[in-house]
């Protein structure tokens, strides 16, 4: 099931990458030069002049179509352009109103915008009345009150516009609000990826700085001083690398090949390493350290109560989307004594938070007794490399 889910997202990642790559086709300079290349509300300046001019610009054609098919002569042309400005003017002056209000409590923005939506169709009546008698109807006096003949019309055409211009921008505030929160989300998750990798050193440096510290008061200088050595190569590794970052599987194979080296010094041939890597999995990334804790914790309970020692097998192979990884061990001595799942320390529980970090339910993870009476813990990731595709 772990492995059914983790395919899944590998093949929905390979969709979306293909999907990109599709959009990177002949049309894309020219799609650059007109701005069509980034999502529209990129340049929230930008859309609005372009949504004003589109709005207005519609509302000319749609009203100059309507007249010139009621006869109402070339004038009405006129007629029309003049409210169109007014109400392009008018819309800027109310824009530059709610700006201010967007940010104030939703009562107090409802409550200005509907006494300016009022006012400016009052303005917007005068105007149109002024027009229709000054272009069309030379002989018509309107008085007092005739000059909001239209106010029910403009109000309506202003509502909407408010409604519009208000949809948008709390529709574009709540994209941010989003997009931060993601920000602050993805922040945290690295954050908390950071601490359980830093969580790694200290618990190795006290067992291999508690061995060299007994090396020195047995004389062993020489052993001492080959341990250090390779504590430095492995320390440098863990710092040049972010505790974030990902490995490929073979570089994370080198790093496990330097640790085990000074675990060599300590236990000499009861540690018998053995790794069997597919090559088509020799490229696969994943969090860097993920699998040191898993070869601590097999030579923890495998190798230390063993007079014997034991062997550890890791291998690695491709499931489909997914690398199947496994960690075994011979267990304690010749297999009679039980392995306690419950007993896997702070290694193994690191690593199911850093898998739950980076791969969240897309991740497989499970322990059993293995064929060799000890200790197995499994792991399916997707199948990430650098390749651009993959077979």
């Amino acid at each position: 099931m772990a492995s059914n889910s983790v395919r899944a997202l590998a093949e929905a990642a390979a969709q979306d990458r293909a999907a990109r790559s599709r959009g990177k086709g002949p049309a894309r300079p020219f799609l650059a030069g007109v701005g069509l290349d980034r999502p529209f509300f990129d340049d929230k300046n930008r859309a609005f002049w372009v949504l004003q001019s589109i709005g207005w610009s519609g509302y000319f054609f749609l009203r100059s179509i309507s007249g010139l098919a009621n006869n109402m002569g070339a004038m009405f042309l006129v007629h029309v352009l003049l409210l169109t400005a007014t109400g392009y003017s008018l819309t800027l002056l109310m824009a530059s109103l709610y700006r201010r209000l967007i940010t104030m409590r939703a009562m107090w923005t409802v409550a200005i915008s509907l006494a300016t939506v009022a006012l400016a169709a009052a303005a917007f009546s005068f105007i149109e009345t002024w027009s229709y008698t000054t272009f069309l109807r030379p002989d018509a006096r309107p008085a007092r009150f005739e000059y909001l003949g239209a106010i029910i019309l403009d109000f309506s055409i202003l509502s909407a516009w408010s409604a519009l211009y208000y949809g948008i921008n709390y529709y574009l505030l709540l994209e941010d609000e989003i997009d931060q929160r993601s920000q602050l989300e993805s922040q945290a998750s690295s954050a908390q990826l950071a601490m359980l990798r830093y969580q790694l050193n200290p618990h190795f440096l006290f067992n291999t700085l508690n061995s060299i510290s007994t090396l020195v008061l047995l004389k062993q200088t020489e052993r001492a001083n080959a341990m250090l050595s390779r504590l430095s190569s492995f320390l440098r590794y863990t710092l040049v690398n972010e505790p974030t970052a990902k490995v490929t599987l073979v570089q994370e194979v080198e790093t496990l090949k330097l640790y085990l080296e000074i675990e060599k010094m300590r236990f000499e041939d009861r540690l018998r390493p053995h790794f069997k890597i597919d090559a088509d999995t020799i490229g696969a990334r994943l969090p860097s350290l993920l699998l040191q804790p898993l070869i601590e914790n097999a030579i923890k309970y495998a190798v230390t109560p063993s007079e014997n020692g034991a062997d550890i097998w890791l291998t690695a192979r491709r499931e489909g989307r997914a690398v199947r990884i496994e960690v075994a061990d011979s267990g304690p001595g010749d297999g009679s004594v039980p392995i306690d799942a419950q007993s896997t320390g702070v290694g193994l529980a690191n690593i199911k938070d850093r898998l739950a970090q980076a791969y969240g339910p897309a991740h497989g993870y499970s322990t059993r007794q293995n064929e060799h009476g000890g200790f197995s813990v499994i792991i399916e990731i997707p199948l990430e490399t650098d390749q651009k595709d993959f077979s």
